[in-house]
């Protein structure tokens, strides 16, 4: 009888064959040294080409809308510093002029800070008043209430109107002999209202009014869709511990909905501090009574189009474009604090 040969020490195949066997995120499941690693499968190999492809027409798709903007954002931009440097009439080739018409606007024409002035009273004025009523209809809106969605519609409605539209139907409000007028006119004593766009006291407040009324529906939806997303269960919460009303208002809402705040604030005050369409059609263009209703957009625009003075145009451009950049990092500091450090 043969008797049983005992086993020797495994060989590297049976060694390799062993860790193969085991689990593959062991360390024994390596390859041993010397030992070749097998190529990546072919369904791997073709998984990241395809990640790759994608990526690169990822790439190729954002190539054209970035060159777009470059061209016509941030080349304009470099244009119109470039020409605020020059001395550029109509029917004049440019001349460099250096800082000649920087130094026009604050210390020669009296209308740039009398328009900067303008602007900057009515983003003080406007910006404030639209963010809260906005957020005021938004809370509204936002409760279980009969009619609900023809509030919304009709508080949005102006919004998605042209704002030409709705500027040449105010020129007729505020006429003297307009609706508005008529209506103070019928009170006990007859009283005579006031000249709306003739006297310089009420003509930008009434600018003012006429933009607050067009925007709010925007902003309020904007608020609306950031209270949808407070969860309830937080709110419910709230209210066991005795939050309830303003108090889960300030506390609670608002801390929740900051990146709302910080959009609805920035674009209002960006879209204040550009205001032309509302002063140039309920002025005339001409941006008075007195300048009262010249604002900085309206400046830029009697000077380039009508004087033809593009190159005070465009350090007055300039020079807004500086002060809204750096009024928006004030008002994103503010909002959010140490957060947006």
């Amino acid at each position: 009888m043969v008797g049983r040969v005992a086993p020797g020490p495994p060989s590297h195949f049976g060694r390799f064959k062993m860790a193969s066997n085991l689990n593959p995120g062991s360390p024994a499941a390596l390859p041993l040294p010397g030992q070749a690693v097998d190529a990546p499968p072919p369904a791997r190999r073709k998984e990241r080409k395809y990640k790759r492809d994608e990526m690169i027409m990822g790439y190729l798709f954002v190539f054209v809308p970035m060159l777009i903007f470059m061209t016509f954002s941030f080349g304009a931009m470099v244009f119109d510093f470039w020409v605020s440097f020059y001395h550029w009439a109509i029917l004049d080739s440019p001349r460099f002029v250096g800082s000649a018409n920087f130094n026009y606007l604050w210390h020669v024409d009296p209308v740039w800070p009398k328009a900067i002035f303008n602007t900057i009273e009515y983003a003080v004025i406007v910006v404030p008043l639209q963010t809260l009523i906005a957020f005021t209809l938004a809370l509204i809106v936002n409760q279980n209430i009969r009619g609900r969605a023809f509030f919304r519609t009709t508080f949005y409605f102006p919004s998605v109107t042209s704002s030409v539209a709705i500027s040449l139907i105010f020129l007729f409000l505020f006429n003297n002999f307009g609706l508005i007028n008529y209506a103070i006119g019928l009170l006990p004593g007859h009283p005579q209202g006031p000249n709306y766009l003739g006297d310089s006291r009420y003509a930008l407040k009434s600018i003012m009014g006429l933009n607050i009324w067009t925007t709010t529906g925007t902003l309020m939806v904007i608020f609306l869709a950031s209270l949808q997303d407070v969860p309830r269960e937080v709110l419910e919460a709230a209210a066991i511990d005795g939050a309830t009303g303003v108090k889960a208002v300030t506390r609670i809402v608002v801390p929740l909905i900051r990146p709302a705040i910080f959009f609805v604030v920035a674009n209002g005050l960006i879209g204040c501090l550009q205001i032309f369409d509302q002063a140039f059609i309920l002025s005339g263009g001409s941006g008075g009574p007195e300048y009262a209703t010249t604002t900085a957009v309206l400046y830029i625009y009697n000077n380039a189009f009508k004087n033809g003075y593009y190159g005070v145009a465009a350090a007055a451009s300039f020079m807004l474009f500086a002060f809204i950049f750096v009024a928006t990092l004030l008002v994103r500091r503010f909002i959010e604090g140490k957060e947006a450090r």
